[in-house]
């Protein structure tokens, strides 16, 4: 089973990594990028077979170490 964990800035938290990327895109010619928010994605592959349980810890192991939770959001997917 692996679980896929999508961590973003919170809307509102400033992210300097995403304007650069914009401002570059823009440089390049894409002018019909707007603005831009930069994350991470993890991916861990868990043992067992429950998913509704891989979710809970996965949900765990965010809250205490994969997100920041006072700037950062974040998305959890199982997959099978």
């Amino acid at each position: 089973m692996k679980a896929i964990i999508h961590v973003g800035l919170k809307p509102g938290v400033l992210d300097p990594q995403g304007r650069a990327i914009s401002r570059s895109l823009n440089d390049l010619g894409f002018d019909e990028v707007s603005a831009a928010r930069q994350g991470k994605v993890i991916e861990l592959d868990l043992t067992g077979d429950d998913s509704a349980a891989a979710k809970t810890r996965v949900t765990e192991m965010c809250e205490k170490l994969l997100a920041n939770t006072v700037i950062e959001s974040y998305r959890v997917e199982i997959e099978d």
